[in-house]
């Protein structure tokens, strides 16, 4: 039986800049379906929590803008389980936002906060990873990170060091966090065995990540003086747009976690991934060739004498030709054809012209 205590958070307000022009402002990246199963992120991720907390229980943080969006993609989500943003604030403005808000709802809460876009496979050995963290972190005060065993040196991923060594059925005091290092330094971290990844995914009591934030971040907790009587009630609407107004742009791990005495992280060793970036996305894609093209094409394609691509296509009614491509990305999708080298600082730049006011319709 599930417990009536455990709380999951999925945070769901990003943009998904990184993969334009497939992830876009009005439909960004956790609305969308890579997969050959028919299934968003915001979907899968919803779908592997049930497993372990009670679906009434579920809270999404989500932009004003994508209301309508997380209801299509989860019609049985309660309505007083929506939480919305008016602005875009970083992952700490959200997750207070939940905390006052659960606080409110059960003082014994103990939670789950993870992002919307994470891949992860072994889902009896993750189920079993997160009940021993929640468990322990019920009888705690820790401010728990699962920290995934990593399996190659990535520098698109964070790392925590372990004070002591791992121990698979309970958590570790962190020494460091440190933020997505270079490939040699990454090779040093996981030579040592002390590092595992960051894989953003907290659990803690809501009592206790409301003590570090109103210790470590009172910059965002002074604006919601008087939470208790505005929240889940006709009063929260307005009462959020205004503090938002004011709010902070910062993510819980500058906020808190790298300054509290009390951030312990969990080993795990689950397969995980988060698709940030065009390179875990390569890896995730579910049509890979001989070739080591990775590709999502809706329509038909006729591609030669190409390698090490990616290719996606949302247009089903026209043809995909290529020849002769290495190492590049093309996306092609309603009103917007990209063609730019498979190259994350090349694309970058050339991505960072888009704030330009003339490509404002496109972005």
């Amino acid at each position: 039986m599930l417990n009536n205590h455990y709380y999951c958070i999925i945070m769901a307000g990003g943009i998904g800049s990184r993969f334009w022009p497939i992830s876009r402002t009005r439909k960004p990246k956790q609305f969308l379906d890579f997969s050959s199963q028919g299934k968003s992120f915001l979907r899968f991720t919803y779908d592997r929590y049930k497993a372990v907390i009670p679906e009434e229980n579920i809270i999404v943080v989500t932009l004003d803008r994508y209301k309508e969006m997380v209801k299509m993609h989860l019609p049985e989500l309660r309505e007083e389980n929506l939480l919305l943003e008016p602005y875009n604030r970083n992952t700490a403005p959200c997750l207070t936002y939940a905390t006052y808000t659960l606080l409110k709802r059960d003082p014994h809460a103990v939670v789950v906060a993870t992002p919307s876009d994470h891949i992860i496979n072994h889902h009896t050995v993750f189920n079993k990873t997160l009940v021993n963290a929640l468990e322990y972190a019920a009888g705690s005060d820790a401010l728990i990170t699962l920290g995934v065993y990593p399996s190659r040196p990535d520098p698109h991923f964070g790392y925590i060091q372990m004070a002591g060594p791992a121990d698979d059925d309970r958590p570790v005091k962190v020494k460091t966090f440190t933020e997505k290092p270079d490939t040699e330094l990454a090779r040093v971290f996981i030579d040592s065995g002390e590092f595992l990844w960051n894989s953003g995914i907290y659990v803690w009591t809501a009592s206790a990540i409301r003590r570090e934030l109103e210790t470590y971040a009172p910059e965002i907790t002074r604006l919601w003086a008087g939470w208790q009587d505005k929240l889940d009630t006709e009063h929260q609407k307005e009462f959020i747009e205004r503090i938002y107004t004011d709010m902070p742009r910062i993510s819980i791990d500058y906020a808190v976690m790298e300054k509290s005495s009390n951030a312990w992280v969990f080993p795990a060793k689950f397969k995980w991934a988060d698709i940030g970036n065009w390179e875990s996305l390569y890896d995730y894609l579910a049509n890979h060739d001989q070739n080591g093209n990775a590709s999502s094409i809706t329509g038909k394609d006729l591609v030669r004498d190409c390698k090490d691509n990616i290719f996606y296509s949302s247009e089903e009614n026209k043809l995909l030709a290529i020849r002769g491509l290495e190492n590049f990305i093309v996306i092609n999708t309603e009103d917007v054809l990209m063609i730019c080298p498979r190259d994350e600082e090349k694309l970058k730049d050339f991505l960072s012209e888009l704030a330009m006011p003339e490509y404002e319709k496109y972005r």
